[in-house]
């Protein structure tokens, strides 16, 4: 792209230096002779990639422009390009996240014990997604934290305040923790970090979480953070995705899993063409009966 960007305006250039040259030659044989306009035309693009300059003609405003400009972008050119290419290099971001966050029933979760304690319960949870999606990238020892930021007014003077609130996650064990982290990370394998509500969500933008009340709050966003170490390289990298509280960055419903499928390839699963999709409504689960009750035999 860079290059087409830099060969389109040496056309440009060599265009403009041919029409206000001094010449008593009309237009057309100045543009009829096509190997001096392409010898111009290479020329101006060497002046625009830094190897080479333009000699303008003596007293022509318009050629010292034209060279003025080719050196110019022949100076600039090799900086970007170099700054593009460290920032391709050093700027890893391995973790591909699901475009929306899904909010549906508790009992939803994929927690065994968590769903069955939240089996009567009209409790939400928040699930986000993401994945690996480098192929020569080893991925270890991942941690995922959820954090709450809003703007309130003071009580004392009623400028705006932003005040922040680390979210409780579900842990390995489907229990509230601060983190929920992972030893590996396998290739292409989608993660999700669940965040309970502890409240109910029947329609977006929810208005209470973890017992805070986000009636009177404005510029909720919910940030998830993911950390983790890379194997051979030794560093750390780390990843932020942040949700605005509605139905931009949100949605009602549980999200379409991904059915691994052994003996393919992870791309090749076919539950990628729903990684963004959710599930109809499911029925409820009947919950397990209270202790001392039995069930009627069937």
């Amino acid at each position: 792209m860079t290059l087409a960007g830099l060969s389109a305006l040496a056309a440009v250039i060599a265009v403009l230096w041919t029409l206000t040259e001094h010449s008593s030659r009309s237009m057309a044989e100045r543009f009829g002779d096509q190997e001096a306009l392409l010898d111009l035309g290479l020329s101006a693009l060497r002046a625009c990639v830094g190897t080479d300059s333009l000699s303008p003609e003596p007293r022509s405003t318009s050629h010292q422009i034209l060279a003025t400009v080719a050196s110019v972008t022949g100076a600039l050119a090799p900086a970007v390009l170099l700054g593009f290419v460290l920032i391709k290099i050093f700027a890893l971001r391995p973790f591909v996240w699901r475009r929306r966050a899904s909010v549906s029933h508790a009992w939803t979760a994929d927690f065994p014990g968590y769903s069955r304690d939240h089996a009567r319960s009209e409790d939400a949870v928040i699930a986000v997604r993401f994945y690996n999606r480098f192929d020569n990238l080893s991925v270890v020892d991942l941690h995922a934290r959820a954090h709450l930021r809003y703007l309130e007014r003071s009580p004392h003077d009623g400028s705006l305040v932003i005040y922040k609130k680390w979210l409780k996650v579900l842990d390995e064990k489907g229990e509230p923790a601060d983190e929920r982290s992972w030893l590996a990370v396998e290739r292409g394998a989608p993660f999700t970090v669940w965040i309970p509500v502890d409240a109910p969500v029947t329609a977006l933008p929810f208005t209470r979480i973890q017992g805070k009340d986000l009636s009177s709050s404005t510029g909720v966003e919910l940030m998830v953070r993911l950390t983790a170490r890379t194997v051979g390289l030794g560093t750390e990298v780390a990843d932020e995705r942040w949700f605005k509280v509605g139905p931009e960055d949100f949605e009602l419903g549980r999200f379409v899993p991904l059915e691994p499928e052994t003996g393919r390839d992870v791309w090749q699963w076919s539950g990628w063409r729903g990684f963004d999709a959710l599930l109809p409504p499911e029925p409820r689960p009947a919950p397990d009966p209270e202790p001392g009750v039995r069930r009627p035999a069937s």
